[in-house]
């Protein structure tokens, strides 16, 4: 038998390809894919770092907050000449006990609000132990100034904390919530600062942009009336 063999003068049927504009349509539908492919990644990882900061800005608060209520806890009954405790409006001075151990002496402690190049923070002084009266006097008079008009020496032992917008303080006096800087509840015949209340209430305002924002409060019961702080 004689093989198959395509009969003359047939054409072979010619291999097609993509036109230019199916390959321009590809192209395009594959940058769309990368583009979206991009943005859902790029959206992952700008909520994944909202998360993480947002995360450490609570612990930020937390550790301030936490601070704060150990300066209260450790503030030392009042002693000859010196003053446990002083809010002005703007600093918040004190006397505690050091955390050394054993224990060296008392230490000052201040806090303020203040604008530095961050913006306005919520600030942290702390004084080296004061063994003398002399002492005392020196470092109290250091903590009202590094709160108004702080000097190098000053500023190195100061911790930026959080920013906030404003403060506020209320000391439990009398049986009653009073301002701070009011006489009310006081015991006639003192300053009211040479006495401890009963309880002191915090109102910090937050920035906006933090993990927090808006008012917070915080209360702190003298461990002394056997209360626990809340």
């Amino acid at each position: 038998m004689r093989p198959l063999t395509q009969p003359s003068g047939v054409a072979k049927p010619a291999l097609r390809g993509f036109t230019l504009i199916e390959l321009l349509v590809a192209i395009t539908v594959m940058a769309l894919i990368a583009i979206l492919s991009w943005r859902g990644i790029d959206g992952m990882v700008r909520t994944q770092e909202a998360t993480r900061q947002r995360a450490d800005d609570m612990l930020v608060l937390q550790a301030s907050l936490a601070q704060w209520g150990a300066d209260l806890d450790a503030l030392v009954s009042p002693l000859a000449h010196t003053t446990p405790l002083d809010w002005d409006g703007q600093v918040l001075r004190l006397t505690r006990r050091s955390t050394a151990v054993p224990d060296e002496g008392p230490v000052v402690v201040a806090w303020t609000r203040r604008e530095t190049n961050a913006g306005a923070q919520w600030l942290r002084w702390q004084s080296p132990t004061v063994r003398t009266r002399t002492q005392w006097q020196e470092a109290w008079a250091r903590a009202a100034q590094w709160a108004r008009t702080p000097g190098d020496a000053e500023r190195r032992s100061e911790v930026a904390l959080i920013p906030i917008d404003g403060w506020q303080l209320f000391y439990y006096r009398g049986g009653a919530w009073s301002n701070a800087l009011s006489s009310v509840g006081t015991v006639p015949g003192t300053d009211g600062s040479s006495t401890l209340p009963e309880g002191i209430r915090l109102q910090i305002t937050l920035s906006p942009g933090g993990a927090l924002s808006g008012l917070l409060v915080r209360d702190w019961i003298n461990p002394a009336l056997g209360g626990s702080r809340t």
